[in-house]
């Protein structure tokens, strides 16, 4: 059974530290983090610890008696309906949404952020991959769009940003940065690249032509312009790419390996 703890993670040289906002479920498989925003809802942002199981073996950490349903993903911008995605082979696509309840959604990544959302009036969910190319082309507002489009009110919708790479960590072409920049709203025009600096989503690098992006802060902020209240939204404050004992990197080691993420529809 899981079971809540209250010292969140273990660093080797500074034993249990405490993560605001964030708890650590403990259960005879290791350990998953959840979102304390996300209490109602089954849900887990799992480790590189279980590293070899899928989501057809995760899904029951969370829940029993769940459908599981997941992407192959292709660091896009699709966001499709559940039952879409029934079983292998996965169809292409980076974000999924319930359209009935007990399907358990996975999405994975090692470096790009994995975001649940969720509607505890309706108890529908989503999760979505969001990279930079995820983010500038528009991913999240399509899963809000989907979720709405099926009767969600926008300022019901509660969001979790999982671990990702922190913008100190990642170092990105400026093109990357405008496309990114682009994205928070067509109607910023110029604007966006300083908006994002003051969302404290961007910062200068020491090398020409080259941005400190961080991508979980540039979500947030299209997450808030869709209308979503900033109160309903946690961004886990982890980095893929410094918690060396938590999770895989593509940016650190550059080995192709990923850990999970899921969530559970309740209708």
């Amino acid at each position: 059974m899981a079971e809540a703890v209250d010292a969140p993670f273990l660093r080797p040289d500074q034993g249990f530290n405490a993560l605001p906002g964030w708890t650590w479920v403990g259960c005879y498989g290791g350990y998953y983090l959840q979102a304390d925003l996300l209490a109602g809802f089954e849900h887990g942002f799992f480790t590189r610890q279980w590293q070899g199981r899928t989501p057809e073996v995760l899904a029951g950490y969370l829940s029993a008696g769940v459908t599981v349903h997941r992407p192959r993903q292709v660091h896009g911008a699709r966001v499709l309906a559940a039952s879409a995605a029934p079983a292998e082979p996965w169809p292409e696509a980076d974000g999924l949404v319930s359209d009935a309840p007990g399907q358990s959604l996975w999405v994975c990544g090692a470096d790009c952020t994995p975001v649940l959302l969720a509607d505890p009036m309706r108890g529908a969910v989503a999760a979505c991959h969001a990279g930079w190319r995820g983010v500038a082309g528009g991913i999240l507002a399509e899963a809000v769009g989907c979720l709405v489009a099926a009767g969600s009110a926008v300022d019901d919708l509660l969001v979790a940003l999982g671990p990702a790479v922190a913008g100190e960590n990642y170092q990105v072409e400026r093109n990357v940065t405008a496309q990114v920049a682009a994205s928070l709203s067509p109607e910023l025009g110029p604007a966006s690249l300083a908006a994002l600096r003051r969302g404290g989503a961007l910062a200068p690098d020491p090398e020409p032509g080259r941005d400190r992006l961080d991508i979980r802060r540039a979500a947030s902020m299209q997450l808030e312009l869709l209308g979503i209240p900033s109160g309903q939204i946690a961004v886990c404050p982890l980095c893929t790419v410094a918690e060396a004992e938590l999770f895989h990197s593509w940016r650190r080691d550059g080995v192709k390996a990923v850990q999970w993420s899921g969530i559970v529809a309740q209708a």
